[in-house]
């Protein structure tokens, strides 16, 4: 079986003012990396346009009203300091909460053992009502729910290594003892939350802040540690907040991973993901700004993905 791999132009229509770190040019990067001969076996779908009810599995209806009201006619809106609604932008976060839902839908169903999402805006900074840190709906939390609710699944772990803490999915799933959150991140550093005694309502949260400058040791050691803990909650699906801003290039962060990096800690979820549920894993793309490393890094891990799908 192939590894999964759900886009969709929509994703290019959600355009952030010049100069905005999150920007289309990110997805092109990663579709010119996708070109070369190593990705010839991704199963490439077309993901449906999610109905807005489903974003009502994380947050109230005022919320999804006001973001829906924000939509500009033409040019930007703001929802806060950098977090802006061009024309699709709408459009485009239901259509990336589609692809992650069909691609929870895909594994489950046996289709593949892993897919990978690459859609905008990303989604682990928007909170139950508030939109943050370029982020309009929790879209990771909302598959979460998704593969609970709609599966019936009893236990879903959410692994986040996007160098800035998942504070939307922390949020969201707060008193959700079904679901396991595992972020880690740098500290100091935007958005300010996720220090290791942020624990959730069922103690079912594990944040693994890291300190500027940390690299390929500190990295392991967190993540090996808390895969223990992972297994022990023994999911039955693993989805992953595949932030790549983490990497040493990175201009909004200090850490110090490479493309290396992300092929460990990719190849370490799958062996989890093999031991706990049938390798089945479902990967969404979150940050990543410098582009020559975000291509890099996404084609690692992805590169992992496949030869672990097979």
């Amino acid at each position: 079986m192939a590894t999964l791999f759900f886009t969709h132009p929509q994703a290019l229509e959600h355009v952030n003012p010049p100069g905005h770190p999150e920007q289309v040019a990110r997805l092109e990067a990663i579709y010119e990396a996708f070109r070369h001969p190593d990705f010839d076996a991704l199963d490439r779908r077309t993901p449906p346009l999610a109905a807005e009810a489903e974003v009502l599995r994380c947050h109230p209806q005022d919320y999804l009203d006001r973001v829906k009201a924000a939509r500009p006619a033409e040019g930007w809106s703001r929802l806060d300091g950098d977090t802006f609604m061009a024309p699709g932008s709408f459009d485009a976060a239901l259509r990336a909460i589609g692809a992650a839902n069909a691609a929870v839908d895909a594994v489950l169903d046996g289709a593949a053992r892993n897919a990978f999402v690459a859609m905008r805006p990303p989604g682990h900074h928007a909170e139950t009502a508030t939109a943050m840190g370029f982020c309009l709906f929790g879209t990771v939390a909302i598959a979460a729910k998704y593969a609970l609710d709609h599966h019936g699944l009893a236990r879903v772990a959410i692994l986040d290594f996007d160098v800035h803490h998942g504070n939307g999915t922390q949020d969201l799933l707060w008193s959700e003892p079904r679901a396991m959150f595992v972020s880690s991140h740098q500290m100091p550093l935007y958005p300010g939350s996720g220090y290791a005694s942020e624990r959730g309502a069922h103690g079912q949260i594990l944040n693994l802040p890291l300190p500027p400058g940390s690299g390929r040791a500190e990295m392991r050691a967190a993540w090996e540690g808390a895969l223990t803990h992972v297994r022990a909650f023994a999911p039955e699906l693993i989805l992953v907040s595949a932030g790549f801003d983490a990497h040493r290039a990175d201009p909004l962060a200090n850490l110090d991973w490479t493309e290396a990096d992300f092929a460990w800690i990719t190849h370490a979820i799958c062996d989890l993901a093999d031991d706990c549920c049938g390798g089945r894993v479902v990967s969404s793309l979150e940050g990543g700004y410098d582009l020559p490393a975000l291509a890099a890094s996404v084609a690692a891990h992805v590169r992992v993905l496949l030869e672990r799908g097979e």
